[in-house]
């Protein structure tokens, strides 16, 4: 069951779970506000809190509106494009066989079929985006398993257009957003540190930061990092 908690233009959607802590949070692109918190809470408690955090939604909702957003791609000769933070230029060439894509210093060169149109040259990419990251991902699954003490079943790539991941704690599973392949591999590890840890404790709880700070302790520098960086230029919908 949800409602809706109103302070003048902003409205929050509150729900009730299992959990210990009252959960607030300001989602991209447009800065929808939720808030979880404990089964138990009355509702003029969690409207308390919410007016005590005003400000800081209202500054949060301000950097997500003024954080810069990529172009749209269209995949065409000298386009600009981000891999693993670094700006390179894409080179389309057209030949009859099967599509690729190769990297070298400067520039990603992208070979499709003389009928591949925008989307299809996209999808090209994104394959290639996933390769990437499964190149990146499982070294780095295989280091903080050892470190944190636990076991990562599976993992997922997929686009999402409101996390950098996520965590199924019961199954052991992590799903990744496929847009960290433009951030630099730093905060690729972040994000996984981040999920993985979601295994010891599935909640943001104090417990939670207090496990992420000991192992991960510029956790916060890279987070705000990430959150900086320039969204994709995705139509998001909510």
């Amino acid at each position: 069951m949800t409602e809706t908690i109103q302070l003048g233009d902003i409205s929050i959607l509150m729900t009730r779970k299992d959990i210990k802590n009252v959960h607030l949070s300001v989602h991209p692109p447009t800065g929808r506000v939720t808030l979880a918190a404990p089964v138990a809470t009355r509702l003029e408690v969690a409207r308390a809190y919410a007016i005590s955090k005003l400000g800081w939604i209202r500054a949060q909702q301000s950097n997500l509106l003024a954080q810069a957003r990529e172009t749209p791609r269209k995949f065409v000769e000298r386009e600009s494009h981000i891999l693993w933070g670094r700006r390179y230029l894409l080179s389309v060439h057209y030949e009859d066989h099967r599509p690729f894509v190769s990297l070298d210093h400067k520039r990603i060169t992208l070979t499709v079929r003389p009928s591949a149109d925008a989307q299809q040259r996209a999808e090209v990419i994104h394959e290639w985006h996933k390769r990437l990251l499964h190149e990146a991902v499982p070294a780095l699954i295989k280091k903080w398993e050892s470190r944190l003490g636990v076991r990562v079943d599976r993992y997922f790539l997929q686009r999402m257009k409101t996390k950098w991941g996520s965590c199924n704690n019961k199954a052991r599973h992590i799903r990744l957003n496929t847009e960290l392949v433009k951030k630099p591999k730093d905060l690729l590890e972040y994000v996984i540190v981040h999920e993985m840890v979601h295994l010891i404790e599935p909640t943001h709880s104090d417990r939670f930061v207090a496990i992420l700070t000991e192992h991960y302790p510029t956790w916060r520098e890279a987070r705000a990092e990430l959150n900086e960086l320039p969204l994709a230029a995705v139509a998001w919908s909510e």
